[in-house]
């Protein structure tokens, strides 16, 4: 019984508020939404993958289920030599980026999924052309040289960025962000709801006496216009009969 009487009340709550929650879900809808696409600049990601071979040359060799083990196992030692300044160094100075080693090494994220020898390497930037670009001097750079820093040539290009004719940004996501948004307008309007009926000490119910503890009197009926046409009319009909 308390629970259905909970209930009840929360739904009293929602119902006599419900202007304030919907104007709270609109307004934070409205915010987000001009944030997004207004505000917020786009993103664009290219990608670039290598992956690490064995060492036999030898097409028609064995292979070497040990090898691959290690060559997944070295893996994490490229990850880190990827964003190193001794490859990204390069890269700046070749593309003549407006920006520092560090800045960049912020864009470019390197990835490889469990027990796989490609390696990912993903740029994400403003320009979806000098996204594409930073990521295939990164791979090539890596590629040159690794030789050198570990005296292991055992890394292929496997696929390089291509800027597609017409890319799509991969942030902002406005229906996504507008979508989180009228929810949590949705959660902020019942929550101020509930406060604001806490808040509220006024007396506007019997039931409010009741809680007091106080007794009821008397109550006064609510009458709107309708209601005093109606009883108006009545009168003067009875007045008309008693005249007669």
């Amino acid at each position: 019984m308390e629970e259905t009487i909970s209930l009840k009340e929360i739904f009293e709550v929602i119902k006599s508020r419900i202007l304030l929650i919907i104007a709270f879900v609109i307004g934070t809808g409205l915010i987000v939404a001009i944030v997004s696409f207004f505000i917020l600049t786009p993103t664009y990601e290219s990608s670039s993958q290598i992956i690490v071979n064995q060492k036999e040359s030898d097409q028609n060799a064995e292979v070497d289920v040990n090898n691959i083990r290690s060559n997944v196992e070295i893996i994490n030692t490229y990850n880190v030599i990827f964003k190193s300044n001794a490859i990204l160094d390069q890269v700046v100075d070749k593309l003549k980026l407006d920006y520092s080693t560090k800045q960049l090494k912020e864009k470019i994220d390197v990835s490889s999924e469990e027990d796989s020898q490609v390696v990912t390497v993903s740029v994400t930037d403003e320009d979806p052309t000098e996204a594409a670009a930073i990521a295939n001097m990164t791979v090539e750079t890596f590629k040159k040289e690794i030789p050198e820093l570990m005296n292991i040539d055992n890394v292929n290009i496997l696929t390089k960025a291509e800027l597609d004719d017409n890319p799509s940004p991969v942030a902002p996501r406005p229906m996504l962000n507008i979508a989180i948004g009228l929810v949590l307008g949705a959660m902020l309007g019942v929550g101020i709801a509930f406060l604001l009926e806490y808040l509220d000490t006024s007396i506007t119910t019997e039931e409010d006496l009741e809680k007091l503890g106080l007794p009821i009197l008397g109550t006064i009926s609510h009458l709107d216009e309708s209601d005093l046409k109606s009883n108006s009319a009545h009168l003067n009909s009875r007045m008309k009969r008693g005249g007669r």
